[in-house]
């Protein structure tokens, strides 16, 4: 087993595929965004609304109406401030009256600079919408105001959110299920059909030998891109390991649950495959759909309403969610348990599958 797993580690190094789409893509995407600069990622805001707040107004209704902003609520108060200091929602919105004639109304928000990629831009929604109903609704009343654009802010000061710490979970995920899907898949194929795997038979080694040979050289493999491309993001461009290397172990963790899953549809694209030129398309039918609809560049919450359950189902969604959870928020394993457990799932539904249609021959 040991042998396999030296002579297959030898040739995923001397594989060009291999090294380019587990390390070089990636690489490249990371060193794109990371110069890019510290923009946020999601054009949909998340808000909190003020137990204080006057909700009995046009200008809330709207808000409330609104395609950009969603309104969540959360069980207590420590809940609130954990998901406000992790910067989950771009801030609490609170709507008083001012007691003038004119603006009658004033909003403010409290945030924090974890919220930095939110926040700045949720203010000129809240304009507009304000814009909008002066215009329309109140067209001819200028003693009536719905919000005052003097408005104020409390920003707390807590960990910054820069795009890296969105875009390198999203990369290395990605390089995870590449390598699972596209360099098992044509592996395993390639070794039935040079008939390696049939001498293999002639000696005494077991078939679970040779799987667990030719897996650990993938894992192996992988594992030292993972630590390169969290390493390269750290310090190149300041990505966030709350906990240092314990955060960093943690990541390879899921890193090595996400790639397990991943090898096991690739095990399965190479038992449908019937030769070489129908690997691609099998595989990109597994890895395009999770590659654009996974959170790689793009928070989920940007899509349609009813395309979120469905990216919300992909086992790379989940990786992703749990990897930026882990590094930037602070989040321990037990923390993302719902995110491992139902990685946890899809490894159980595909493996089911792959061992009915893995073929030796």
């Amino acid at each position: 087993m040991l042998a396999i797993t030296k002579a297959s580690l030898k040739a995923i190094f001397r594989s060009p595929s291999a090294v380019v789409f587990s390390f070089v893509f990636p690489f490249v995407f990371i060193l794109v965004f990371g110069f890019i600069g510290n923009s946020g990622t999601a054009p949909v805001y998340r808000i909190v609304i003020d137990k204080d707040c006057d909700t009995a107004n046009v200008f809330f209704d709207s808000i409330r109406k609104s395609s950009r902003i969603r309104i969540v609520t959360f069980a207590d108060e420590n809940e609130l401030q954990q998901n406000i200091s992790k910067g989950r929602i771009a801030g609490v919105l609170k709507i008083s009256r001012t007691g003038l004639v004119s603006p009658e109304y004033r909003y403010t928000i409290k945030s924090s600079n974890a919220s930095n990629d939110k926040w700045p831009q949720l203010l000129p929604v809240l304009e507009s919408i304000a814009n909008t109903i002066s215009n329309t609704k109140f067209a001819g009343r200028p003693t009536y105001a719905v919000a005052d654009f003097d408005y104020n802010r409390d920003i707390v000061t807590v960990r910054k959110f820069k795009t890296i710490d969105f875009i390198l979970p999203g990369q290395l995920g990605f390089s995870l299920l590449s390598s699972g899907v596209f360099g098992v898949a044509f592996m395993f194929f390639n070794l039935r059909n040079t008939l390696v795997l049939k001498r293999f038979f002639a000696t005494p080694i077991s078939r679970a030998y040779i799987v667990l040979g030719e897996a650990i050289s993938r894992v192996i493999f992988q594992m030292l891109t993972a630590i390169v491309i969290i390493l390269v993001g750290r310090f190149m461009f300041g990505f966030t390991l709350v906990n240092g290397f314990q955060t960093l172990l943690e990541m390879l963790l899921l890193s090595f649950i996400g790639l397990l899953i991943f090898m096991g549809f690739g095990f399965i694209v190479s038992g449908l495959a019937k030769n070489e030129s129908t690997i691609p398309p099998f595989a990109n039918l597994i890895t395009l759909p999770q590659f654009l609809l996974g959170g790689t560049f793009f928070s989920v919450e940007i899509f349609p309403k009813w395309l979120q359950p469905i990216s919300n189902a992909l086992p790379l969604t989940h990786l992703n969610t749990a990897m930026r959870s882990v590094a930037f928020e602070g989040q321990s394993l037990w923390d993302v348990r719902s995110e491992i457990g139902i990685l946890l799932l899809w490894g159980i539904a595909v493996y089911i599958v792959a061992i009915k249609v893995f073929k030796w021959e």
